[in-house]
């Protein structure tokens, strides 16, 4: 037997509706913002990762799946979606039809990490990215579609985490200081942390070991090197969310896991998913569509775990799979069967969720896979109820059952209310 690779999986038939919930919910809350959906490859030249992500990160350093393709060309499965939708936007000239361009996506991710719980190998995100303005507005807008989106879920165990890393200059400076800082204790640092502190000293606020966080907390704040001008932009980010009412708390430490990051950088956590408590993370990027061989544009996003949002619903119960059939049809005898076949083609292009048996079973087999498939009308028809051209109808809800001419079967199936 040929089975899935280790770090993926197959969305089965059960399972599937969740996702494609998720997906309606999504393409409805991002129209009511105004965001447009973009899908790109599923693989692109690896020069657009280590330029945009960064080199030294640990999405381009280990856990790319990249190959020489017909010995000319280094590709990579895609690991992150906001490069792919930067250089779709340069190579398009998207930046002209709009001051503002404001894209959505949800697509699969490949990285190669150890699978863990919520995180796989083969992955899905979705996300946003809003190209074109440097102001505020643009930054609050983003974090509030990835709150109220997440609290329309029926997510209530949320926590926002704020910060500004600020732009090049302050984070030079503060990239000095926090080295200086952690000079005397380089040897107590984890063989990662150690690497960051030549390449990327502030990916190292980023760490998950406890005495590495513990060393940190008398580090220097990012905040007291922030320009004016960051300082005011920061302010006003702050100032248009709790006019939105949407609660946050302002974390020092967050710097995100990606090199292009300016300025805000935020995150949003469940409780509900334990220790891995992150359900998506983004913040501002400046630079990025420059780097990329783009004309200088201001931008910011965010992306979110699709796997790690649905396990969040599970743990608070708001994940029901709807009724997957409107009308069952059981038909006895040959003729009652073909007729039926006829009867409930007829009720699909009328919009009826409608099934029928196809392995030709007993009447008892019939009714008990109406029960199992959540019908709410079973229509039971036999070669002598077919002579006198009448069905008999029942409601599985309260298990009335009569006896109706045929003819007058699509007027009761409207007055019900299907």
């Amino acid at each position: 037997m040929i089975r899935s690779l280790k770090g993926t999986y197959d969305i089965l038939p059960d399972e599937s509706w969740r996702w494609q919930a998720l997906e309606a919910q999504l393409h409805d809350f991002m129209s009511i913002y105004g965001y447009k959906e973009i899908r790109t490859p599923a693989f692109e030249k690896t020069e657009l990762f280590s330029r945009g992500v960064g080199e030294e990160t640990d999405i381009v350093s280990k856990e790319m799946y990249t190959w020489l393709d017909g010995g000319k060309t280094n590709l990579t499965l895609k690991p992150e979606l906001t490069a792919p939708v930067v250089r779709a936007y340069i190579q398009h000239n998207l930046g002209a039809l709009s001051p503002v361009t404001k894209l959505y996506y949800m697509d699969a991710l490949f990285r190669r990490e150890r699978p863990q719980k919520g995180r796989q190998r083969q992955f899905h995100q979705f996300g946003v990215e809003a190209l074109g303005t440097p102001f505020p507005e643009a930054d609050a807008e983003v974090i509030a579609i990835a709150y109220e989106f997440m609290v329309s879920l029926g997510i209530t165990n949320l926590k926002l985490k704020l910060n500004s890393i600020g732009s090049g200059q302050c984070r030079d400076s503060y990239k000095d200081a926090l080295k200086e800082y952690l000079s005397p204790h380089v040897q107590e640092l984890s063989e990662t942390s150690r690497l960051r502190f030549e390449t990327n000293p502030l990916r190292i606020l980023d760490t998950k070991i406890e005495h590495e966080i513990v060393l940190l907390v008398k580090a220097p704040d990012i905040l007291d090197f922030l320009t004016e001008e960051d300082e005011t932009h920061f302010s006003e980010v702050r100032e248009l969310l709790d006019g939105m009412k949407i609660p946050y708390v302002l974390d020092k430490r967050m710097v995100r896991g990606l090199d292009y990051y300016t300025r805000t950088t935020f995150e949003i956590t469940s409780s509900a998913l334990g220790s891995q408590d992150a359900l998506c993370g983004g913040g501002r990027y400046d630079k990025l569509v420059e780097t990329l061989g783009g004309k200088s544009t201001p931008a910011v996003g965010f992306a979110a775990g699709v796997e790690r949002l649905l396990i969040a619903l599970d743990e608070i119960g708001k994940t029901e799979e709807p009724s997957k059939t409107d009308i069952y049809f059981v038909g006895l005898g040959d003729q009652a069967r073909k007729a039926g076949i006829k009867l409930v083609h007829d009720l699909r292009k009328q919009g009826y969720k409608s099934n029928y048996d196809l392995v030709r079973r007993s009447m008892k087999a019939q009714m008990r896979e109406a029960n199992k498939s959540g019908a709410r009308i079973l229509l039971i028809l036999g070669d002598q109820e077919l002579e006198n051209n009448q069905i008999q109808i029942k409601d599985l809800e309260n298990s009335q059952q009569m006896t109706i001419n045929l003819d007058e079967l699509k007027n009761h199936l409207y007055k019900l209310e299907l």
